[in-house]
């Protein structure tokens, strides 16, 4: 089990604008509750699971390895499940948390940070706390830069987290519109279906795919024709209705466009069997 340690500075002039005013590592077994602090607060949680609750971020769900911000004068709680946890924690203050919190690397509203990555973390913690002994001003200097590489850190594997769960959601976006892309559809109803607007909906598959909807639905559209063309005996305007083109000259007319050739032409180049 791990022994607790704690160390506890002066904020002295804060030069450079941060200063550590505390660091400590332990394993915790009990929740802090209804708590304020003078200054701002990193924990880390390497192992364990429990729950943080905030008046800004409500109560959320902490599964190690993760990372929690704590404001000042701000009422909290968290603490471990039965098992307990594995915590480092860091207490910081000076005129850079206005900069963090004006660039948004913390977050009052989204103060936990889930981490893929606890390797790099753990290390500058380990760093900020050796510095935080050392007590000297390069030590001081030494361990505020390790906090500000701390923020750097965390913000960027949140930032990761958020891009990855928006590729999924998109990536589920262009998979639904695929399944579709056959039938008759409403692209503004779609977007709604998915609670979002028929401009992001566009925005969403020009960044993923490099085509709007429309234009996604229709390369779906003449790919199913294709198949069916190198595949099939079926007529032209069959082929146009199967693909959910109701108008075979209009069928005909995009085909050449995208194709470079009339579906006849490709029928005879391409056709199997």
């Amino acid at each position: 089990m791990r022994q607790a340690k704690a160390i506890y500075r002066s904020s002295l002039a804060v030069a450079g604008g941060l200063a550590i005013t505390g660091s400590g590592t332990q394993h915790a077994r009990h929740a802090v509750k209804d708590r304020k602090l003078p200054s701002f607060a990193a924990v880390l949680v390497e192992r364990g699971q429990g729950f943080l609750e905030t008046a800004a971020g409500g109560r959320q769900r902490v599964v190690g390895p993760a990372l929690f911000w704590l404001f000042p004068n701000r009422l909290h709680s968290y603490g471990p499940d039965e098992a307990g946890w594995d915590e480092r924690w860091a207490l910081f203050e000076g005129s850079f948390t206005r900069d963090f919190v004006r660039m948004r690397l913390i977050a009052e509203r989204h103060p936990l940070v889930a981490l893929r990555h606890i390797e790099e973390m753990a290390r500058l913690f380990g760093q900020l706390h050796a510095d935080l002994i050392d007590d000297s001003h390069l030590g001081r200097a030494s361990a505020a830069l390790a906090l500000h590489r701390i923020v750097i850190a965390a913000a960027r594997q949140a930032g990761a987290a958020a891009a990855r769960e928006s590729a999924t959601a998109t990536g589920d976006l262009i998979e639904t519109l695929r399944g579709r892309a056959l039938r008759p559809l409403d692209l503004a109803a779609f977007a709604a279906e998915h609670s979002i607007s028929p401009a992001t909906l566009r925005r969403k598959f020009i960044a993923e795919t490099g085509m709007s909807p429309k234009d996604f639905q229709l390369r779906a559209r003449m790919d199913r024709a294709k198949q069916l063309l190198a595949t099939t005996d079926e007529k032209i305007e069959t082929v146009a209705a199967m693909v959910g083109v109701a108008d075979p000259f209009y069928f005909s007319r995009v085909f050449h466009e995208r194709e470079g050739c009339s579906p006849h032409d490709f029928r005879m180049r391409y056709r199997r069997g």
